[in-house]
C-alpha cells in the first residue's frame, strides 16, 4: 500500500514507508499563520524543538519566513539566517542526532543551514523562486522536499478556481515536470521527496480531492510528504471557517493526517507532534492490515 524508499540526506539515510515519519514544525517567525511570534526568540525556538523531539518527532523543520496566504513581505536573507542558524546549531549541540530540515526557498539560506548541520532543504516553491536553488542543492547533496504551489502567497486569492476533477491532474503534472527539472539539474532521485502543497495556491475545497487521491502521486516514483496541519480547509470542513483559532484545529488535523497516511504519505509535517505520533501509529497499524489483506487476495 505504501512503497519503501531510502531517502538520502546530507550525512545519513532514512527508510521511508515502513512507518510514518513525523516532521515537527518550528516557525522562527513573527507572523506565521499558526503560531507566529511564539518561537521568534532563538532560545524559545530551541526549547520548542527539544520538546518536539521528546514527543517523538523524527525531523524538525525550521523556517524563518512566513508563507501564509496573503503574505507580501519578503524577509531578507540576512534576517532569515539570523532567525534560523542559531536555532539549528543549538538544537544539534544539545541533541547531536537530531535530523534538521530548513524551510526556505532561498539558496543562500539553504547553503548556510546545511553547513550548520541541516540534513534537508524544504522548498515551498519547488525550487523555482530562486534560480540559484537547483545548482546549490546539486552541490550540497542533501535531502530535498519539492513542494507544489500555484503562484505566490500574495496571489493566491486571485488565482482561478479549479474544478474537483482538475486538482490532482494539475498537481501531478506540475510535480512530474518539477522533479524532472530537478534531476536534470543534478539532484539525485533518491534525495527527493514530493509534497503536494496543501493550501498553497489551492482554495479551501480544492484540497479535498487532493487528499482523497494522494496515493496517485506514488506513480511519480518518489516518496510523498503531506502537510495539512492546522490549514484553513480543515476549519472549513467542520463548518466554522477561518475564525476558529488554529490552536483549536487539532481534531480536524488528526483526521486529515490520518487520511493522508492511509492514502500513502511517507512523512507528515505537523505542529502537534505528540497527538500526531499517536494518530500515525494507529494509521500505520491499519496500513499493515490492508497490505496483508491485499497480499492474501493476490
Amino acid at each position: 500500500m505504501r512503497p519503501i524508499f531510502e531517502w538520502k540526506l546530507r550525512s545519513r539515510t532514512l527508510t521511508l514507508g515502513r512507518r510514518t515519519l513525523i516532521m515537527g514544525v518550528i516557525n522562527a517567525t513573527p507572523d506565521s499563520f499558526s503560531d507566529g511570534g511564539q518561537f521568534l526568540s532563538p532560545s524559545r525556538a530551541v526549547e520548542h524543538g527539544l520538546e518536539l523531539l521528546a514527543e517523538g518527532a523524527d525531523i524538525l523543520d525550521i523556517g524563518g519566513e512566513s508563507t501564509r496566504p496573503g503574505a507580501r513581505q519578503i524577509v531578507p536573507e540576512e534576517e532569515e539566517q539570523k532567525r534560523v542558524v542559531p536555532v539549528i546549531e543549538e538544537i544539534l549541540r544539545q541533541s547531536p542526532g537530531a535530523v534538521i530540515s530548513i524551510d526556505t526557498y532561498k539558496a543562500a539560506t539553504a547553503k548556510i543551514a546545511v553547513q550548520s548541520g541541516a540534513e534537508i532543504v524544504n522548498d515551498v516553491s519547488g525550487f523555482t523562486w530562486d534560480v540559484q536553488m537547483l545548482p546549490a542543492l546539486a552541490a550540497i547533496q542533501c535531502g530535498c522536499v519539492l513542494m507544489h504551489t500555484r503562484g505566490r502567497p500574495a496571489e493566491w486569492r486571485e488565482l482561478p478556481a479549479l474544478e474537483d476533477r482538475e486538482v490532482l491532474p494539475v498537481v501531478k503534472s506540475d510535480l512530474r515536470r518539477l522533479a524532472e527539472r530537478a534531476t536534470a539539474a543534478g539532484i539525485a532521485e533518491d534525495r527527493i521527496v514530493l509534497d503536494p502543497g496543501f493550501g498553497f495556491g489551492k482554495r479551501l475545497n480544492e484540497n479535498f480531492p487532493l487528499l482523497a487521491q494522494l496515493h496517485e502521486l506514488h506513480q511519480l516514483g518518489f516518496p510523498v510528504l503531506a502537510g495539512p496541519s492546522r490549514k484553513s480547509f480543515i476549519a472549513k470542513a467542520v463548518g466554522a471557517g477561518d475564525e476558529v483559532p488554529v490552536s483549536e484545529r487539532l481534531a480536524g488535523t488528526i483526521a486529515a493526517v490520518t487520511t493522508s497516511i492511509l492514502e500513502g504519505a511517507h512523512v507528515v509535517r505537523v505542529h502537534d507532534v505528540r497527538s500526531m505520533v499517536e494518530a500515525a501509529r494507529v494509521a500505520d497499524a491499519v496500513l499493515v492490515q490492508l497490505t496483508d489483506c491485499k497480499s492474501h487476495v493476490q
